[in-house]
């Protein structure tokens, strides 16, 4: 049976088109209201700008066969337990006849400013891994499959992204991959190596221009990182699990 991946082509154009207009309404709001934040923070502190991708993975979750699967997306509900810390808040749970099924993270990095936000982004994205894994490894989760665990970024593809960075390392070499690669080459090498490394199933990397308000342009780095794989993993997971399940 074909995986069912729901036209995830249009649906996460209008997603990109969501992230930016709730972005733009979020700043209008608060300078209407007289006390907009610094800089960009203003269209992160206005809600859930990635919820356009959410309804995506929900969607085929359900069409592959999970269609009784309890999925969360509400913050009282959406914590587990971690091994270096108690526990962990995602951004979206499947689960499943008491197992779980999916845990996803979605994050995005909007400019001018990417030097800083890079480095708390990976360590983040390895930090929550490792954790999850360890707790699963200690049975945190009782007896169960691996879920499938997604990392999702969505980077605004600005010229600040597309430059070459130099690094300082004065003791040792940065690995060759890295050097002069820009900010989204390096967000592409975090998505790749997470998923050699088997931190996440499935991690990709979304670049996508402000002006994607009006069309919901996005594009992909590499195969490996792209929005399609994350799509057709998440399928086939879900497919598999219905069926072992059913």
């Amino acid at each position: 049976m074909a995986l069912d991946l729901q036209d995830y082509d249009r649906k996460a154009r209008e997603a990109v088109k969501a992230f930016w207009g709730s972005r733009e309404r979020a700043k209008l709001r608060q300078i209407e209201a007289g006390k907009s934040d610094q800089g960009e923070r203003a269209g992160v502190t206005g809600g859930k700008n990635m919820e356009g991708f959410i309804q995506v993975i929900v969607d085929v979750v359900r069409a592959n066969g999970l269609t009784q699967a309890t999925i969360h997306r509400e913050r009282a509900v959406l914590t587990l337990p971690g091994y270096f810390r108690p526990t962990k808040l995602w951004d979206l749970l499947v689960m499943h006849q008491g197992e779980l099924v999916a845990a996803v993270e979605l994050k995005s990095h909007v400019g001018p400013s990417f030097g800083n936000n890079f480095n708390n982004r990976a360590e983040e994205a390895i930090g929550t891994a490792h954790d999850l894994w360890t707790a699963f490894r200690e049975d945190a989760f009782g007896q169960q499959p691996r879920p499938f665990v997604g990392w999702l970024m969505l980077v605004e593809d600005a010229p600040g992204s597309r430059s070459a960075v130099r690094d300082s390392s004065p003791h040792f070499p940065v690995f060759q991959q890295f050097r002069g690669a820009s900010y989204l080459e390096r967000y592409d090498i975090l998505c790749q190596r997470l998923i050699k490394e088997q931190l996440y199933t499935n991690a990709t990397l979304m670049t996508s221009p402000r002006n994607a308000i009006e069309t919901g342009a996005y594009s992909s780095m590499s195969a490996l990182t792209g929005f399609k794989g994350f799509i057709a993993a998440l399928a086939g997971h879900a497919a598999a699990q219905a069926a072992r399940l059913s």
